[in-house]
């Protein structure tokens, strides 16, 4: 069982994937997607669009970074979107928050009909303060609200940072520890 802040930071970071197919945070989502990439390759017909070389995908806070981002799609509905890097990266500023979220992995991969994300290779979750969360291969399913890391039987080991909390001074500000 995974600490209450570190699975609300791990959810939360995951979450920062979902602008791309509907379902971004609410001061994102009524933003206009922009898609920067070397090349693309659109393919209506077959459900398929391909960006790839230096793809940059933004929306309102949201920036997503990666060598190439496929779009698997039927009938104008996602299925899949998978984004790949040396690492994959995702940055937002949360609404209210005052530190950015940041999740990289070699690849990224969210599944629209198990409605899961998928980061793998080197997956990593932080924030500024130093909450971190790493593995090879970090699952959260939305539906659920769960995350599954690591996996015993291949040795992958999941590691967790948490900082402490900082003290109160005498009138009741955050310490500066």
């Amino acid at each position: 069982m995974m600490p209450a802040d570190t699975a609300r930071l791990v959810c939360a970071a995951l979450l920062l994937c979902l602008p791309v197919t509907g379902l971004a945070l609410s001061s994102d989502r009524d933003q206009p997607i922009h898609i920067e990439a070397d090349s693309a390759v659109l393919m209506e017909k077959e459900g398929l669009s391909t960006y790839t070389g230096n793809v940059k995908i933004r929306q309102g806070t949201l920036e997503l970074h990666g060598d190439t981002m496929t779009v698997y799609n039927t009938d104008n509905n996602i299925d899949k979107i998978v984004l790949t890097g040396s690492p994959a990266t995702i940055v937002q500023r949360p609404e209210g928050g005052d530190d950015d979220l940041h999740a990289e992995a070699g690849q990224m991969e969210y599944r629209a009909d198990e409605e899961h994300i998928i980061l793998t290779g080197a997956a990593r979750i932080w924030q500024a303060d130093g909450k971190e969360f790493r593995s090879e291969k970090i699952i959260y399913n939305i539906r659920t609200n769960t995350v599954n890391a690591g996996d015993s039987t291949s040795g992958d080991r999941v590691h967790i940072t948490l900082q402490p909390k900082k003290k109160a001074d005498e009138n009741g500000e955050p310490g500066s520890e």
